[in-house]
């Protein structure tokens, strides 16, 4: 069945002029036609599209819980780099997405409203390809303090930073029978060894992903599917 985010689910439900041309033209699909709606926060629903409208059908089942909630701290990349990680991020499960202004980042904390709103809609197409019902949050760019204040507010979230230098510590032992995790990925040549004692002395963990350099984008992507197999939701 096909798949389209709303912000809200209502029993008749206006199509916006993206909407009405993705589902007219882009899928051809006509009146009467069934479609899947999903308001991004887990609910979802058949409807029933009637010209310009969506008519509200009966509810689909929840999906099951994750094993493992991830925060994927994320340092600022350039530009299309970013989109990919969002996108791909979102496919791998994370439930929320906050950008860090880091040492080594290129890229201004001032990333912008319109970069952010850019990113949320990439979040709310990779949840609709990929067949999840809630879309993860992404927070505006922040610096490490705000990181971990997050950390001091969740009690219950272990902090995992990856670290190039650490030799002993892999990822895949240290996040085994965690249930909550907030995972910081640095960006290019890592995080300075100022960041990594700043986030040991918030509680944080240094771990490794293994003996390769890879890029900032990998790095995550590499580290989620990690965090997603070792809790049995990948492979």
């Amino acid at each position: 069945m096909r798949r389209l985010f709303v912000e809200r689910i209502e029993p008749r439900m206006a199509l916006t002029k993206e909407q009405s041309h993705y589902l007219r033209s882009v899928l051809r699909l006509e009146s009467g036609a069934e479609v899947e709606v999903f308001d991004g926060r887990g609910a979802r629903h058949r409807a029933l599209l009637e010209g310009d409208l969506l008519r509200l059908g009966g509810p689909l089942p929840a999906a099951p819980p994750r094993a493992l909630d991830v925060l994927l701290v994320q340092a600022l990349a350039k530009g299309e780099k970013m989109d990919l990680i969002v996108q791909k991020a979102t496919e791998l499960g994370a439930a929320r997405i906050v950008p860090l202004a880091s040492e080594r980042a290129v890229v201004k904390l001032s990333a912008g409203a319109a970069r952010l709103q850019r990113w949320r809609r990439i979040a709310q197409e990779a949840a609709r390809q990929s067949g999840r019902a809630d879309v993860p949050r992404i927070d505006q760019p922040c610096r490490f303090d705000e990181v971990l204040r997050i950390l001091r507010e969740q009690p219950e979230r272990q902090g995992l930073i990856l670290d190039p230098r650490e030799k002993s510590l892999r990822l895949s032992a240290a996040a085994r029978g965690l249930s909550q995790v907030l995972l910081a990925v640095g960006p290019e040549g890592g995080f300075s060894p100022a960041e990594i004692e700043t986030a040991q002395g918030g509680g944080m963990i240094p771990v490794a992903l293994g003996p390769l350099t890879l890029r900032t984008e990998t790095a995550s992507l590499a580290a989620l599917a990690v965090l997603l197999h070792i809790h049995g939701d990948l492979g």
